[in-house]
Order: structure tokens, then C-alpha cells, then sequence
């Protein structure tokens, strides 16, 4: 289905929970977030149904966020769920790579294609105090348990920090070259907690390693190659880069409620309908998605709720 800009929508990002096991300090409170009621959140049932109409309207790749998803009791079902469903060509998720672990092997045999997993710093102490409550041993535990149960074109997603990881930046670009990877450095948006975060614009990946080669557009990324490298590195540059022209996704929040635009407040409830009542919904938010977002002239998102809370 196209939106009022001709843009082809065949992207849903559905968030699972808002929940975390970390409590990353540009995304989360240092006590975490209050769990919900469970009538508060959309059940399994409600999740596969949702996206059910939205594969009939013309999604074809479903990716399934959080909070983190894998702290989602049911996460699986969801997974086999969906894969299952038609129109739904492809199942990726989002993880902080914690649970891999006890995971991976279920996520593979549930129908997901492919991880990515969020990492913003390979040195074990900071992430400790980026995290609060993280080791970083054992995402790498949960990486190495990916790759066993036969996931390849994972991508690690490492949000660009000033005065934390930008130093970091030549050790992810060698993870790039050594191993079959995709690292993607990402601007941090001024959401919640991140809007109190100096930006640090992804160019500065550019300036760290000149040898990167262009090799295109994919999805929300710029591409690179490496000389002589394994894999890629990707710069998803929502405020310097701005990619809305080519936005291809809508999103749906655990407590059900469709988001045109992550950087919009406009949030169309789904939750207590079902058949053409709810495809109708989906396509009146799909049609209602902006032109593009507004951070570069406010200085600030719209979207009207923490990271966590709408889906990563």
C-alpha cells in the first residue's frame, strides 16, 4: 500500500513489551520502567492478528522489538506465529543480545531470518556503567549462540555516543573487516533520556576510517565496504542524513497503538478490533504517515514516549 507521499509501506516494526533486562542510561530510567498490568499489553493473539492485516495491506517484513523482546514470556510463539502468516516474506528481531543464549537456537527454528543485535561499546567496564546492570560477556556468549544455531547476516547496531564510544569506532570497523558482519553506527535521537546526550554525528565514522567505499543504500542505511573486509558498516543518520523520502515502515507499540512516524505523537489504536475494521484502521495510519520528521528544525522528537516504549 502506498502513504499520502507514494512511499510503499512493506515494513512493521511491532514491539513485543516494553520491558528491558538492561537499563541503558540514554534510554531508561535508572529504576527501569514499571511493568504493566497484562491486560495492558497486547496478548500473542492480538499481536498475530495485527499483523496479519497489516501483511494484507502489503507488509512483508516484520520486525519484532521491544523494549527487549526476548523478555516477552511467548516471544516464540509470536515468532512462529508470524512466520507463518501470508504476505510475510520476512521475520528479523531486535535484541540487546542477553537472552541469545538460552534463545537463539528456538528463534531459528521459530521462522526469524535474522538478528540485530544492539552493542554500543566492546570494552566491558563501560558497558557495565552504560548498561547499569549489563555484562558484556555475555552478549558476546549470546553472539557466539547466534551464530551456532546457523544465523548469518546478523547486524550490530552501535548507537553513536559523544564522549563515550567514539573512541571505539576503528575497534567496531575492525569487527567489520575480521567477521561476516554488518555494523551499523546510528545517530542518537533526542528521545527521553537520550535528549540529554551531546550528539555525534555519524560522519564522524567517515573521519575515524576515510578507507570506508560507498556501496549504496539499504533500507535506512548508507553502506560501506571495507577494503579487504569480511563485512560492512552502515550509517543510519536520521538527523544529519535525513532518510524519510524512502521510510518504508510503520510501527505498532506493545499496547497496540499504530505509530505513522516514529517522530510523531499521532497514535491510532488497534486493540479491540479485528477483520476489515482493523485493516481499516492500519490503512488510515498508514496514509496519515508524514511527509518527514521535524528534529532538525526543534531540536527534539515528537514521539511522545521513551525509546523503549514505542520499539526499538
Amino acid at each position: 500500500m502506498l502513504d499520502g507521499c507514494a512511499r510503499e509501506i512493506t515494513y512493521l516494526r511491532l514491539s513485543a513489551t516494553d520491558l528491558c533486562n538492561l537499563r541503558c542510561r540514554y534510554c531508561m530510567p535508572a529504576e527501569g520502567v514499571a511493568k504493566r498490568e497484562h491486560s495492558g499489553i497486547c496478548s500473542i493473539e492480538e499481536l498475530t492478528e495485527i499483523t496479519r492485516q497489516a501483511a494484507a495491506l502489503g507488509v512483508r517484513k516484520v520486525r519484532i522489538t521491544g523494549g527487549e523482546p526476548l523478555v516477552r514470556r511467548g516471544i516464540i510463539t509470536l515468532c512462529r506465529n508470524i512466520a507463518a502468516l501470508d504476505g510475510v516474506e520476512e521475520v528479523c528481531l531486535t535484541t540487546n543480545g542477553m537472552a541469545l543464549p538460552r534463545f537463539a537456537a528456538p528463534l531459528r527454528e521459530a521462522g526469524v531470518s535474522r538478528l540485530n543485535v544492539s552493542l554500543d561499546t566492546l570494552r566491558p567496564d563501560r558497558f557495565a556503567h552504560m548498561t547499569r546492570v549489563g555484562r558484556l560477556d555475555h552478549v558476546l556468549d549470546g553472539l557466539r549462540a547466534a551464530k551456532a544455531a546457523g544465523f548469518t547476516g546478523t547486524k550490530l547496531n552501535v548507537v553513536l555516543l559523544k564522549g563515550f564510544n567514539e573512541d571505539e569506532i576503528p575497534d567496531f570497523v575492525d569487527l567489520a573487516c575480521r567477521y561476516p558482519l554488518e555494523v551499523r553506527f546510528i545517530e542518537l535521537m533526542p528521545i527521553g533520556e537520550g535528549a540529554q546526550v551531546e550528539f555525534l554525528p555519524a560522519s564522524a565514522v567517515l573521519d575515524a576510517y576515510p578507507a570506508l567505499e560507498e556501496a549504496g543504500e539499504s533500507g535506512s542505511a548508507r553502506r560501506y565496504r571495507i577494503p579487504g573486509g569480511e563485512g560492512m558498516v552502515g550509517l543510519i543518520e536520521p538527523l544529519s542524513h535525513r532518510f524519510c523520502h524512502r521510510c518504508d515502515r510503520i510501527r505498532v507499540t506493545a499496547d497496540g497503538k499504530l505509530k505513522p512516524c516514529l517522530h510523531s505523537g499521532q497514535e491510532i489504536p488497534l486493540r479491540g478490533l479485528a477483520g476489515e475494521g482493523l485493516r481499516e484502521a492500519i490503512r488510515s495510519g498508514i496514509t496519515a504517515k508524514p511527509p518527514r520528521h521535524y528534529m532538525a528544525e526543534t531540536g527534539r522528537s515528537g514521539a511522545g514516549r521513551r525509546m523503549n516504549q514505542i520499539g526499538g
